[in-house]
């Protein structure tokens, strides 16, 4: 019994297999793609008081899979905000201080160091950027479009941390 159980899943994963488009040996791969950070190209973010983002892979603002970076300056921190899909964002440089709910509290804040990771559900309320010295670089992987929304339409984009 156990070997007729084994042959009929085989059938089963075989038919599945070629009902999907063949074996994934069969499918076209993508083209490899480096980025070295030389290459990187840095945008100003408009009214982002020195912010900056790169696209690596992917448009943020359509559908599908997008790579991006953001720099935030010395003492910036965006004021709370939403995005519709999960993003995940890996600390690159510096300090990166992070906080959740609808209220911008530093005291809250959560710093993470390079290396660290954190997921944004999707239309999860956060805040986040340097509220140090330093500068801080992350990389946001994520699926566009990402445009969301802010919880205080009243109050400003970014927040200065007074030094």
């Amino acid at each position: 019994m156990r070997a007729s159980y084994c042959r009929a899943l085989a059938s089963w994963v075989i038919a599945v297999g070629v009902l999907s488009g063949g074996s994934s040996v069969a499918r076209q791969t993508p083209d490899f793609v480096r980025i070295t950070p030389a290459e990187v190209r840095w945008h100003d973010i408009p009214g982002g008081h020195g912010a900056q983002e790169a696209t690596l892979l992917g448009d943020p603002d359509k559908p599908g899979m997008y790579v991006i970076r953001v720099k935030f300056p010395p003492h910036l921190m965006d004021s709370p905000h939403w995005h519709p899909n999960d993003r995940y964002v890996t600390v690159l440089e510096g300090t990166w201080y992070t906080g959740t709910g609808d209220t911008f509290d530093l005291a809250r804040a959560v710093p993470l160091g390079p290396g660290s990771l954190m997921l944004h559900p999707a239309k999860a309320v956060h805040w986040d950027g340097s509220a140090s010295n330093g500068t801080v670089v992350v990389q946001i992987i994520g699926y566009g479009p990402t445009k969301g929304g802010v919880v205080d339409p009243k109050q400003p984009d970014w927040i200065e941390i007074p030094h």
